[in-house]
């Protein structure tokens, strides 16, 4: 018999541990909670998304606004914030495991928001063709998983193919602004988005050196008072798109995945025997 071709799953910038759900957040789910959901066509995994799916916000929030997209919402901290301060604006949470997923609605639920919609999803699948270029007005992702071991890198989210995705989704004068308690991602960041025609960075002939003050809107979260204590210095990056963009953008971002994919096959020459 015939074996069906066994899928090769992509690098990805997230592990699996969603585990069981909560019995107190299943207790609490509700229809109305269903609502908060983006329901998205799937890939062949559970938190992937069918190519040819792209989240349309007129038709999600029932109006048109400016769209805030945070990558790697948690529990909804950050976002929930933004929405409960800016109702002009509409907010989309994307956040792949389950628990801060469901734990997002059910707050977004209890403070009677309407402008914060969540999308259980892999960001990386989102960005690449999920949202319509020009339709976002800004881009977050606050204290990304650092991949600390040397091996584990690759899977780091904010790389060049990731920053030439969002700046491809960004309006013209829209922002992307990142955090992070590492130094070494703070650096791999400031790279990744100097690279990118697209975007300009406001602090680069400043005395940080490219890095931005602490952006006031970001309410501080548990990674971050974790990497305080830790003694960990918290840097971060706004970046603004550029009007009238670039032109040839598919080139810039089928170069920037070919040097990522360069940069991997480094890696695994170095190291004989990685995946």
């Amino acid at each position: 018999m015939t074996q069906p071709p066994r899928l090769r799953r992509e690098v990805v910038s997230f592990a699996r541990r969603d585990g069981r759900g909560h019995r107190g957040i299943a207790r609490a789910w509700s229809a109305r909670h269903e609502e908060l959901l983006v329901h998205p066509v799937r890939g062949h995994w559970d938190t992937s998304l069918d190519p040819a799916w792209r989240f349309d916000p007129l038709t999600a929030f029932g109006r048109s606004a400016p769209l805030v997209v945070e990558i790697g919402s948690g529990a909804g901290e950050v976002v929930l914030a933004s929405a409960a301060a800016h109702p002009e604006r509409d907010h989309l949470a994307v956040e792949v495991y389950r628990p801060g997923a469901t734990t997002t609605v059910l707050r977004a639920d209890r403070r009677g928001l309407t402008n914060v919609l969540v999308l259980q999803a892999d960001a990386a699948a989102l960005l690449r063709a999920g949202l319509a270029p020009d339709s976002v007005a800004e881009c977050w992702v606050f204290f990304p998983d650092p991949w600390p071991k040397g091996r584990h890198r690759k899977r780091r989210l904010v790389n060049e193919v990731m920053v030439a995705d969002v700046a491809r989704a960004l309006v013209p004068g829209g922002a992307l602004r990142l955090s992070t308690d590492w130094e070494d991602y703070a650096t791999q960041m400031l790279a990744a988005t100097s690279g990118c025609p697209q975007l300009a960075n406001p602090y680069t002939h400043t005395a940080s050196g490219g890095f931005a003050p602490r952006w006031e809107g970001r309410v501080p979260t548990r990674f971050e008072r974790k990497g305080r204590a830790a003694g960990r210095r918290v840097v971060d990056l706004e970046l603004r798109r550029r009007d009238p963009a670039p032109k040839h953008i598919e080139e810039i971002r089928e170069f920037a995945c070919a040097s990522e994919e360069d940069a991997h096959e480094t890696v695994r020459s170095a190291r004989p025997g990685m995946p």
